[in-house]
């Protein structure tokens, strides 16, 4: 697969040099701390790659579902690709599904691979391998990043976005193909692993991006997912993406000037903001000083929910910094 394709609009040269080098990758990983709107920026990021007209999906794991009620699609099936508003794809992974489906492409039977999916001493020894589901996890996403995909009736996609687990267990879903390659050393699994590693270890072909809140914890975690990913994967960190930032409406002055209007609801009002984005500007500015990547900032929309107009309007942001 080429990430530098279109599919068909023939809009990719109105790419900016940032975009243009972003969208190129085959595969982009979003990982970050919890709760720091990991699904939220993988789903813009899905709608600014569509817009593009890079044929896109967006996988979550652990049989998720946020994205497709993000973007008004009904409960994702599992391991059954969509497409969701704004014309991006969406799968969610489980798995027990992605092993049923390896070992029906591995084994010589069906009859076979379902008798082995069905057995409860079978599923219970391969829960209980270390790594054994990051392992189908990653495998699954590296099938959708394929020109020829696995059944043949299934179209490729320009660009996979992984909304990864938070940042320990999306290094290890990463680092599974390579653990499993060196420990089987010979046969399928290992030379399948290796496949796979390639791929996930390829900065040409592989993006990672960190989404932090502009707090000082998730930006300690970020800090550290850096040296993490160069050391146990061998990639840099493409991208971060400091999320739900507070927008400075107030200058010094002007924070002067409502502070002398007295101690009323809307005076502490606007100062609570004004120290709110001081103190998240601050943050931001540390991920600078301590990354060596570009860092972009998406604001707070201040909406009780996200659904697919605030995706859009948080996509259009993404375009016009990337």
């Amino acid at each position: 697969m080429s990430g530098a394709s279109t599919t068909g609009t023939g809009r990719r040269e109105a790419l900016s040099p940032r975009a243009s080098a972003l969208f190129a990758h085959q595969l982009i990983v979003v990982t970050g701390k919890g709760g720091v709107g990991k699904t939220t920026v993988a789903t813009a990021l899905g709608v600014a790659a569509t817009r593009r007209g890079l044929r896109t999906i967006v996988a979550e794991v652990a049989a998720r579902d946020d994205v497709s009620r993000t973007l008004g699609g009904e409960h994702a099936v599992r391991d059954r690709e969509v497409e969701l508003a704004w014309g991006v794809h969406h799968i969610s992974i489980d798995p027990e599904d992605a092993m049923r489906e390896y070992l029906v492409d591995q084994l010589p039977s069906r009859t076979l691979a379902g008798v082995l999916t069905e057995s409860r001493t079978f599923t219970y020894l391969a829960a209980a391998t270390p790594g054994m589901r990051e392992l189908l996890t990653i495998g699954k996403v590296w099938e959708l990043a394929q020109d020829e995909r696995r059944r043949s009736a299934d179209d490729p996609y320009d660009l996979v976005i992984l909304d990864a687990p938070a940042t320990g267990h999306g290094i290890a879903v990463l680092t599974a193909p390579h653990t499993f390659a060196k420990a089987a050393r010979v046969g399928r699994i290992a030379r399948q692993a290796s496949i796979i590693d390639a791929l996930v270890t390829d900065p040409q072909r592989t993006a990672v991006i960190a989404v932090a809140r502009p707090e000082e914890m998730p930006v300690n975690e970020t800090l550290q997912l850096r040296g993490a990913l160069e050391r146990e994967v061998g990639l840099p960190l493409t991208l971060a993406v400091a999320n739900r930032v507070t927008p400075g409406r107030f200058s010094a002055a002007d924070t002067r000037a409502v502070a002398g209007c007295g101690d009323g609801p809307v005076v502490r009002t606007v100062l609570r903001s004004h120290r709110r984005a001081h103190a998240q500007r601050a943050q931001v500015a540390r991920l600078r000083r301590g990354l060596e990547c570009p860092v972009v900032s998406l604001r707070e929309l201040f909406r009780p929910a996200l659904d697919a107009d605030a995706i859009g309007a948080l996509a259009s942001d993404l375009e016009r910094v990337l």
